[in-house]
């Protein structure tokens, strides 16, 4: 079955679905493989539990006309959803960089909602599969798009741009992510300029970071670019859309064209994220004053940049994810706040590769800097380090559990990041 065919039995069941656990009646199901799976032998289950047709690419599963056959049901997907964003003429804005992606689409599309119908990528539906399921979402009510792009090797992006076909677009920045694929920090930078070489050649814009040098040089032969500054009294430069802060800790209150605003997000990286929601919104004429509710009606979930205050104790908690880039400005941030009784937790960082052993250690002596003197390590990596003999050390999150579950902490402000896989959010419920 060729695209056109297939996007016509999507316009009558406009739903897709890839797991068998989660199938919506009259919905098309892909039957997608992977290292460990092979979807095609689970199609005639999703049948059974309501899916209209399933799409295969094993010709012997094909037994009947409910069974679509195409060469690799991966890219039928793939162009589907390319076909049917073509059908929609409304802006996309596409964000791809190491840090602050997932917060940064929440505060876009938190500032967008406000004026026009938008669609945001749920959860972390970043990826090749990710990416053309948030497109198939799309319907002739939706007015733009904000578009999470998340890549672990180069050229990724790439194939997420010719799938999206972004219109405007945003490079958080920068960092040491996704390294055993990247290889090293130039090949994140190399990785994440690929939507600008999109933009390039497609007329498209871009929203840049004025404050971020490296951002700056990458997007000098883009001739549409709109520079956003989130100034303070220690950072000031000139750009397009430019605010003061005034706070940075414990929340942000900023102040931009006469109108104060705050966030219950902390930090000047974060002060970065909410600028770069501003300067969108602006761009999409959406007014000051919706923008600045939009800014403040945001509040951080699922473990990222969270305050949490449990019995006496305050906990920032941004366990969704964490690698050496972000961890050291969290640590920084953290640093600034003005509180008795720190205690930071931190867990490995993963997908480092031979980066592993130096960038742990780096955070090692970065705490020693910022002269953090209550320390928990916890992971494999950390472990391996050269720490500070009053630092504790776990090889495991449920080794740091049991620990904190026989203590009586009171009056701390508890600092918690890690990679996803490390679960540090489950040491939440042992603080109190």
């Amino acid at each position: 079955m060729n695209t056109q065919e297939l996007y016509a039995l999507f316009l009558s069941y406009p739903t897709v679905c890839t797991d068998t656990r989660k199938i919506n009646a009259n919905s098309i199901f892909f039957a997608l493989k992977g290292p460990n799976f092979d979807a095609n032998l689970f199609a005639e289950e999703a049948l059974n539990k309501g899916a209209a047709y399933a799409v295969v690419d094993n010709k012997s599963i094909a037994t009947d006309k409910r069974f679509i056959l195409v060469e690799d049901v991966l890219t039928s997907l793939q162009t589907l959803a390319n076909h049917h964003r073509k059908q929609l003429d409304i802006p996309i804005v596409a964000i791809v960089g190491s840090n602050g992606k997932t917060t940064t689409k929440e505060l876009i599309t938190s500032v967008l909602s406000t004026t026009y119908k938008t669609l945001a990528t749920p959860g972390n539906f970043n990826n090749h599969i990710g990416l053309p399921l948030t497109l198939l979402q799309l319907q002739k009510q939706h007015e733009i798009a904000v578009i999470e792009m998340g890549a672990n090797h180069i050229g990724e992006n790439a194939e997420l741009c010719e799938i999206a076909e972004p219109t405007h677009g945003i490079i958080t920045n920068n960092g040491m992510d996704h390294l055993e694929g990247f290889g090293d920090i130039e090949g994140v930078a190399k990785s994440n300029s690929e939507l600008y070489y999109y933009l390039l050649k497609h007329n498209g814009i871009a929203f840049v970071n004025a404050h971020d040098e490296w951002l700056m040089r990458m997007s000098s032969r883009l001739s549409k670019k709109i520079t956003y500054a989130g100034n303070t009294n220690y950072r000031n430069t000139n750009a397009d859309v430019e605010a003061l802060a005034i706070q940075l800790q414990p929340e942000i209150i900023f102040e931009y064209s006469n109108n104060q605003s705050h966030s219950v997000l902390s930090g000047d990286y974060n002060f970065d994220n909410i600028m770069a929601a501003l300067s969108i919104g602006i761009h999409f004429e959406v007014t000051i004053e919706n923008c600045i509710a939009g800014i403040q009606n945001y509040h951080p979930t699922n473990n990222r940049s969270q305050w949490i205050k449990k019995a006496n104790n305050s906990i920032f908690l941004d366990a969704y994810n964490a690698n050496p880039s972000s961890m050291e400005a969290a640590l920084r941030s953290f640093s600034n706040i003005d509180a008795k009784n720190k205690l930071v937790i931190m867990g490995d960082m993963f997908e480092m590769g031979s980066y592993a052993a130096q960038e742990h250690q780096r955070m090692i002596d970065l705490c020693k800097s910022l002269a953090f003197t209550n320390v928990i390590l916890v992971g494999e990596e950390f472990s391996k380090t050269k720490k500070p003999e009053n630092y504790l050390s776990f090889n495991t999150t449920e080794q740091a559990l049991h620990y904190l579950q026989n203590q009586n902490i009171s009056n701390h402000t508890f600092f918690i990041k890690g990679s996803r896989g490390m679960k540090l959010e489950t040491l939440v419920d042992a603080i109190a």
